[in-house]
């Protein structure tokens, strides 16, 4: 398991070293820079993981790197100081893995990691804050045959499973899924992901995360 840290606070990238190296097992920074061109080029190029700082400089959040990185389909694990509600959603919507401030520490770090790396879903507390407050008005009318679906894949190890539960085709399923991932790009807040959905599905009270 590999990851690449871009942050351009020196403490916090030594911390972040430390964390993966005590990890079970080991996690390899394979390198770290205070500017998202290190997650582009050899060796971060090739990380699993992407942490990233969300300001990494007096202009706002780097919400068009962040894009960037999602884009290309690189996992991305937010770990920056700001907490407010919006900026965790803004991230969510455009497909950051997850989101944790830099007051959570090493457990939740490692564990978010490795959840990212395996496609996981992982839920710190930051989220769970952002997620019981989010009031936000876009979200997709699912029907009810998507809404069962989509909530037994996520306690499924695969849509095969999902399938034999519901007595549906497996087409069927991925249709149903389809259609879901469909719609929430509809309204700007793109799902590409098993985790993304879970998030989505968690903000727009579909489901509980103490439900997973």
């Amino acid at each position: 398991m590999t990851v690449v840290v871009v942050d351009d606070h020196p403490a916090v990238v030594a911390g972040v070293r430390a964390w993966c190296s005590l990890a079970d097992p080991p996690i390899k920074v394979l390198d770290s820079g205070p500017a998202v061109s290190v997650a582009w080029l050899d060796p971060g190029a090739t990380a699993d993981v992407v942490i990233f700082d969300l300001q990494l400089d007096i202009t706002g959040p780097a919400y068009g790197d962040l894009k960037r990185l999602v884009d290309a389909g690189r996992p991305v694990v937010i770990y920056s100081m700001r907490a407010d509600r919006e900026t965790v959603l803004t991230c969510l919507d455009i497909g950051a893995f997850t989101y944790l401030t830099k007051a959570e520490g090493e457990d939740h770090l490692v564990a978010a990691v490795q959840a990212a790396a395996s496609n996981t879903p992982y839920l710190p507390p930051s989220l769970s804050g952002a997620f019981g407050t989010d009031d936000r008005p876009n979200r997709p009318r699912l029907s009810p045959r998507e809404t069962e679906v989509l909530l037994e894949w996520f306690h499924c190890e695969s849509k095969e499973m999902v399938a034999r539960r519901l007595n549906l085709t497996v087409h069927r399923v991925n249709s149903c899924l389809e259609r879901v991932r469909i719609k929430y790009a509809n309204v700007g807040r793109e799902a590409p992901t098993k985790a993304a959905l879970v998030a989505r599905a968690i903000q727009d009270g579909l489901v509980r995360a103490d439900e997973l």
